[in-house]
């Protein structure tokens, strides 16, 4: 089955909504995410006394791209938070634009894709919150929004990772409670998460949500992350813009969903998804280890509808593990303001790029160069995390190559940015991307029992598919408010 199976068991059900009233947990829907001024009155009253992060079940309702710019009592705008990185900076003329995952609850808006993945099996009874534990496979980003909705809604988070992962990944895991465990490798090393994942999921008190296989992830990202890019480019286009870009590294490739919504609504619109040279995949079949954290996992994830993907981009980590430090250290800041003639706020900004944000900026400059966009061509990504869980990597950058200076500052400035080629990049024809989408058959088929009718499906029948996922989420949001109304949290507010 390729939707999201919606199956209601009404006795765990009838359990879960039960916890929901004795914990006071009252679930957003899928539309209260994407038009937060419709979150009720009490709600949005009592997150002004609630911090960014703290575990209190009111922050489920600020996943979403639209949440103020404060760590405290912050509530919604009207245009998501978004940076817009200028020429001087980029070395191309075209506009890119990207949204920023640092005002989620725990820094990153994978906190988002836990949610469309847990909620459609909690609502329907499907996931018991008392009698299993929620299994959260991932590269580093995505367990710990597992964890958060997970400790939020009164489950057991286990978080699995690769070992090789930042230590301030391990620190928040443990400090919010949840079982870690961390398996052998780096970014690239997915299959041993496969294999413990798969290990914990014949024990029944295991669930596990898989963010490159559950349609959850894609479902969320066309509704939420999509319409939000929609509306950052309505409101920065001038007259004569056109939304001509969209690039987005693939991790679990959810994020590549909200494409999908793009080329909907701008179907002259030209989507790439990027991943690390190191382990160039899509490009060559490749593999390998990396240091772009989050992204690049030797495989193609179950839920990345190749067929819509126009172009993928090699970005190499020396590339971001250079403007990490550009970007994050007084040498670094002091050449972007002096020579560069940055104002402050933009210059604290650029602390809101992860190293993954950091190789979807490279990939938007790439494109930008190849497509020779001019400065009415806007190109939209989306910054996964910022640099808080990557101090320790600037540490240790700084040990391996020695304190950084002004003139190394502007070393990598012109070699890690304004001296990107549009080399190790590909437009995707038909062919190449059946190709690419081929390639699901030895993880998902071979390795991890998926139907072959089903891959073939995700190929030949997107209006089946794709796009019958995206429009679940009327459905998912149904079962939402039916099970609000039977726990009746919001009139205890």
């Amino acid at each position: 089955m390729v939707t999201i199976d919606l199956t209601v068991n009404e006795t765990v059900r009838a359990h879960n909504i039960a916890k929901a009233r004795e914990n006071k947990i009252l679930i957003p829907t899928i539309d209260q995410m994407k038009h937060p001024e419709t979150i009720p009155a009490k709600v949005r009253e009592g997150l002004t006394q609630v911090g960014l992060w703290d575990v209190n079940p009111l922050n489920l309702f600020r996943i979403s791209w639209k949440n103020e710019p404060a760590e405290f009592g912050g509530l919604f705008q009207d245009v998501p938070n978004y940076i817009e990185f200028p020429p001087e900076l980029t070395g191309v003329p075209c506009r890119i634009v990207a949204m920023v995952g640092k005002w989620f609850p725990t820094g990153c808006h994978k906190v988002g894709a836990s949610f469309g993945c847990l909620a459609p099996r909690l609502v329907t009874g499907q996931f018991d919150v008392d009698a299993q534990k929620a299994v959260w496979p991932s590269t580093g980003n995505y367990c710990r929004g597992g964890a958060f909705n997970s400790r939020l809604l009164g489950a057991q988070g286990v978080a699995i990772l690769p070992a090789e992962m930042s230590q301030e990944r391990f620190d928040w895991l443990h400090g919010i409670g949840a079982e870690v465990i961390a398996t052998p490798g780096c970014e690239s090393n997915v299959k041993e998460i496969f294999d413990k994942t798969n290990e914990l999921k014949a024990d029944p008190g295991y669930m596990v949500f898989n963010q490159f296989a559950e349609m959850g992830n894609p479902l969320w990202h066309y509704n939420v992350t999509g319409n939000a890019l929609v509306d950052v480019f309505e409101a920065v286009k001038r007259p004569g813009d056109r939304f001509s870009g969209a690039c987005f590294t693939s991790g679990s490739a959810g994020t590549m969903s909200a494409g999908d919504r793009l080329k909907d609504l701008y179907p002259a619109l030209k989507l790439a998804v990027g991943e690390a040279l190191q382990c160039p995949t899509i490009l060559e079949n490749g593999f390998g280890g990396h240091r772009i954290e989050g992204i690049g996992d030797k495989h193609i994830p179950w839920i990345h509808n190749v067929r819509n993907s126009d172009m993928v981009i090699d970005i190499d980590d020396e590339d971001s593990q250079r403007l990490l430090r550009l970007f994050n250290t007084p040498e670094g800041q002091a050449y972007l303001a002096d020579a560069l003639g940055l104002p402050a706020e933009l210059i604290e900004k650029l602390t809101w790029l992860g190293i993954s944000g950091i190789a979807n900026l490279l990939c938007c400059i790439k494109m930008a160069k190849y497509y020779e966009f001019t400065e009415h061509d806007v190109v939209g990504t989306v910054l996964t995390d910022s640099a808080v869980m990557y101090a320790s990597r600037v540490a240790e950058l700084n040990a391996e190559h020695g304190p950084y200076s002004i003139e190394e500052a502007r070393l990598d400035h012109a070699l890690h940015i304004l001296g990107l080629k549009t080399d190790n990049m590909a437009e995707l024809t038909y062919k190449d991307r059946k190709r690419v989408h081929n390639l699901k058959y030895y993880t998902w088929i071979e390795q991890q029992g998926m139907e072959i009718d089903d891959l073939n499906a995700l190929w030949y029948d997107p209006e089946g598919t794709w796009d019958a996922v995206h429009a679940q989420a009327a459905e998912l949001d149904r079962l939402i408010d039916e099970f609000n109304a039977e726990s009746g949290v919001l009139d205890l507010l």
